[in-house]
């Protein structure tokens, strides 16, 4: 799973790696990624049917049915472990869409206490299992650094999963578990295609025209896909991958505008 590393660097820790989210189409293009590497994996989801399908597509792969978004997930989360944890990933999508003057303010904060709660509540399941080594991952956006009209909850809670993180880091990196954000720009997944689809209602132009131009944001002149997006994850399992701690990796496609 690892490659020597230079001097210094801390081999990646060997166990079980956590996957929060694990059915979506990012979460469950990593379980599919890990378990290639030889990574065995905890898939955790809401739906029980969803991780049976899951599972019986790959080997490797343990479930546990647990939402994120409460509280009682975090016994659930630990109870289904009994050794090292090398990586925990929240891969939890957000189910929230619209602009300010569109969206619910309760889904609002529905999806905070996903993606942004949801995290804290992942950190807790594992916490005791992490060590030297290990990695703790969480997917944002770059809607969180590059807000657009329509899209308030992606960039509102992104914004805040990315500075928790950083939070994360600043405690986390003297224990040497190495802690990192990646930031997805939009990808050619079933959840954008719905966000596309209210966006062109609220607009009142056709959804085709909408998608093209999230297409034509990105100087790729193409939308990433779930597996292109996974694949950085399993950077991580280098030791290498020391150096990133605390940063971003941005996938976007040439989509962010900055230069930071």
């Amino acid at each position: 799973m690892t490659s020597p590393g230079p001097a210094g660097a801390v081999p990646a820790r060997a166990g079980t790696a956590v996957v929060a989210g694990a059915t979506g189409a990012v979460g469950s293009a990593v379980v599919r990624r890990l378990t290639a590497r030889g990574v065995p994996v905890l898939a955790v989801a809401r739906s029980k049917d969803a991780l049976h399908e899951l599972a019986a597509a790959g080997h490797g792969i343990t479930t546990c049915s647990a939402d994120i978004g409460q509280n009682a997930c975090i016994e659930t989360i630990s109870s289904c472990l009994t050794g090292p944890v090398s990586m925990a990933v929240m891969a939890a999508g957000l189910p929230v869409r619209g602009s300010v003057d569109t969206i619910d303010p309760d889904l609002l904060a529905a999806g905070a206490d996903i993606k942004i709660g949801g995290t804290v509540r992942l950190l807790h399941a594992v916490r005791d299992r992490l060590g030297r080594g290990s990695r703790f991952v969480a997917f944002a956006g770059t809607l969180g650094i590059e807000p657009r009209a329509h899209e308030a909850g992606p960039g509102a809670v992104n914004a805040g999963v990315l500075n928790l993180m950083r939070q994360i880091s600043l405690i986390y990196g003297p224990r040497g578990v190495t802690v990192h954000t990646i930031c997805p720009g939009p990808a050619d997944t079933p959840r954008l295609r719905l966000i596309a689809e209210a966006v062109a209602d609220e607009r009142g132009v056709p959804f085709a025209t909408v998608w093209e131009e999230y297409a034509q944001r990105n100087s790729l002149g193409r939308l990433p896909t779930a597996d292109e997006i996974a694949w950085a994850v399993t950077l991580l399992l280098e030791p290498e991958a020391d150096v990133m701690h605390g940063g971003v990796l941005h996938l976007d496609g040439g989509g962010l505008s900055g230069t930071g």
